[in-house]
C-alpha cells in the first residue's frame, strides 16, 4: 500500500478517481505535496447509494458479526501505524511523535467501541405484559470530520455508528483528507462494499451532503458558526444530528496549587497541537495571589518550546494547519497588540513560509478583549487575574461556549463545588484534554448538539424501539 501516492475516493468498496483534484498543502512549508480527488454530486450519490444498499446485510451481521469485523478493522492500522503517522505529519503538521500517537489510540478506541453493545432492555415486567426497547440503526450516517484531529475524529463517528448497524459516508476536511482515504482503501478487504464510504472535496461538499435526503443522521464537528447552517440544512427533512463544536474554555488556578507542579500541565493542556483542539484551555484564571509566579514559569516554558517541522527530531509544536486559521489567530494577536496588551512571546519560529506562529501569552487582558472572548484554536493564551471565586466563575461562564473546563486546586471538595458551578459539558480537576471511549462527551450551550461517546454516544446511532408482549392470548 502506498501512503505517498494513488488517493482515491472510496465508494462501495472501490477506489473512485474524479476528473477534478485538490492540492494538499504541508503546513510546514505552505506549498502543495499531493493532490486529492474533489467530489461532487454524482459521487454524494452514488456512495449515498451503496451506503443503502449494504444497510440490511450489515445489520443482519448482528452486533457480535459487526463487532468482528470492526476489531479487524483495527488491527490493519496497526501494522501502517509509522506510515499512516508520515502522511499525518505532512498534511496535519503535527510532530511525528504526536501523531503517531493519535494514530494508535484510533485504532484502540475502535476496539474500545466495538466491545460495546446496547442490549434489548425490559423497562416493564408486569403480570400482564413485558415492555421491551430496543435500539435499532438509523440508516445511512453523513460524517463531516475537521482538520485538527482529522484520524481519531473521525474514529469518534466510524466505530458507534458501524457498531450499531449503521453505514457511512464520511467527508474528511478539504485540508486534511489523505489519511482518511488511505484508511478507507485500507478497508476495502475487510468490511463489506458500501458499508464505509469515503469522499473527500472541497468547501461545496459538505452542503450537497447536508441536503441529501438520503442521510438519516449527520455528525459533524467543527465551528459553532458552520454547525448552525448544519442544523438548519438537517431540519428540512428532520435528520438526525451530532454537532460537536466550539468552545472558549477556561482554567481556574486556585491559589493552593504548587505553582512549578502544575506549570508544564498547565502548558501542554494549553498548546498541545499548537493549541488547535476543542478542548484546550483558552482562557486560563489565575489567583492573584501566585499569578505573576505562574505566568512565568508559562513563560519560560514558552520561551523553551520548539516550534517548527514536525518530521524534524525535537519538534514540539507544529505550525497552524492551514493559510485561513493562520490568518484568523494572527488578527488576534495583531489586535492584541495594536490595544497595547502585553504579550510574551516565546522562542523564535522559522521564517520559510509555513505557517508558524510564536507560543503567546498575553498578560491580564481586559475581560472584553478580542483575544479573551473569541476562540483563538492558535497559540494565544490570556493569562487573566481573579481573587473572588463568585467571580471567577461568572467569568467563566460569561460565554457563549460551554465545552469544557478545569479547576485546579489542592482542595478538591472546595475545587467539586466550583466544577458544579461551571456551565460546560466536561470539567477537570487537576487535569486538563481527558477523554475515553466509555465516557460521555457534550457540549453546553453553544458548543454543541448531542453527545460523544460512551453508551449516551453509541445510543445517539439508533432510535428506540418500544414493544408491547402481552402475557395472555386475545379473548
Amino acid at each position: 500500500m502506498d501512503f505517498n501516492a494513488d488517493y482515491s475516493l472510496t465508494i462501495n468498496g472501490q477506489a473512485v478517481r474524479t476528473d477534478d483534484e485538490m492540492d494538499v498543502i504541508n503546513p510546514a512549508t505552505g506549498k502543495p505535496f499531493a493532490r486529492s480527488p474533489k467530489a461532487g454530486q454524482a459521487e454524494v450519490d452514488a456512495a449515498v447509494d451503496a451506503a443503502k444498499s449494504a444497510l440490511a446485510g450489515w445489520k443482519a451481521l448482528g452486533w457480535e458479526g459487526r463487532r468482528e469485523k470492526l476489531i479487524a478493522a483495527a488491527r490493519a492500522i496497526e501494522p501502517h501505524a509509522e506510515a499512516f503517522a508520515r502522511l499525518f505529519t505532512m498534511e496535519q503538521g503535527r510532530p511525528y511523535d504526536m501523531a503517531k500517537g493519535e494514530i494508535d489510540l484510533g485504532a484502540y478506541w475502535i476496539k474500545a467501541v466495538a466491545r460495546q453493545d446496547l442490549a434489548d432492555e425490559i423497562v416493564e415486567d408486569s403480570d400482564t405484559r413485558t415492555v421491551v426497547v430496543r435500539h435499532e440503526p438509523l440508516g445511512v450516517v453523513a460524517a463531516i470530520v475537521p482538520w485538527n484531529f482529522p484520524f481519531l475524529l473521525g474514529i469518534w463517528k466510524i466505530a458507534p455508528a458501524l457498531i450499531a448497524g449503521n453505514t457511512m459516508v464520511l467527508k474528511p476536511s478539504p485540508f486534511t483528507p489523505l489519511c482518511t482515504l488511505k484508511l478507507a482503501e485500507l478497508w476495502r478487504d475487510i468490511l463489506p462494499p458500501g458499508v464505509f464510504n469515503v469522499i473527500s472535496g472541497d468547501n461545496d461538499l459538505g452542503p450537497m451532503m447536508t441536503a441529501h435526503p438520503g442521510f438519516a443522521k449527520i455528525s459533524f464537528t467543527g465551528s459553532t458558526a458552520t454547525g448552525k447552517r448544519v442544523m438548519e440544512s438537517a431540519s428540512r427533512d428532520l435528520k438526525r444530528i451530532t454537532l460537536e463544536l466550539g468552545g472558549n474554555d477556561a482554567a481556574i488556578i486556585m491559589p493552593d496549587v504548587d505553582v512549578k507542579a502544575v506549570a508544564q500541565k498547565l502548558f501542554f493542556g494549553a498548546f498541545y497541537n499548537s493549541a488547535q483542539i476543542c478542548i484546550a484551555t483558552k482562557r486560563m484564571y489565575i489567583h492573584e495571589a501566585i499569578y505573576d509566579e505562574l505566568r512565568d514559569e508559562l513563560y519560560k516554558l514558552a520561551q523553551s518550546s520548539v516550534v517548527g517541522d514536525g518530521l524534524e527530531q525535537g519538534t514540539m509544536f507544529g505550525p497552524i494547519q492551514n493559510q485561513p486559521q493562520y490568518d484568523r489567530v494572527m488578527k488576534l494577536i495583531d489586535g492584541a497588540r495594536s490595544q497595547n496588551l502585553v504579550l510574551l512571546e516565546g522562542s523564535a519560529v522559522p521564517d520559510n513560509g509555513g505557517y508558524f506562529i510564536p507560543i503567546t501569552l498575553v498578560d491580564n487582558p481586559p475581560e472584553g478583549a478580542p483575544v479573551v472572548t473569541e476562540e483563538a484554536f492558535g497559540p494565544v493564551l490570556p493569562l487573566l487575574k481573579f481573587s473572588d471565586i463568585d467571580d471567577v466563575v461568572a467569568r467563566a461562564n460569561a460565554s457563549e461556549y460551554g465545552l469544557a473546563g478545569a479547576v485546579w486546586s489542592d482542595d478538591i471538595g472546595q475545587a467539586v463545588e466550583i466544577a458544579n458551578r461551571l456551565e460546560t459539558g466536561t470539567v477537570w480537576i487537576n487535569d486538563n484534554l481527558q477523554n475515553g471511549p466509555h465516557i460521555p462527551f457534550a457540549g453546553a450551550k453553544q458548543s454543541g448538539f448531542g453527545v460523544e461517546n460512551g453508551k449516551e454516544g453509541l445510543r445517539e446511532y439508533t432510535w428506540p424501539r418500544t414493544v408491547f408482549i402481552p402475557k395472555q392470548k386475545v379473548g
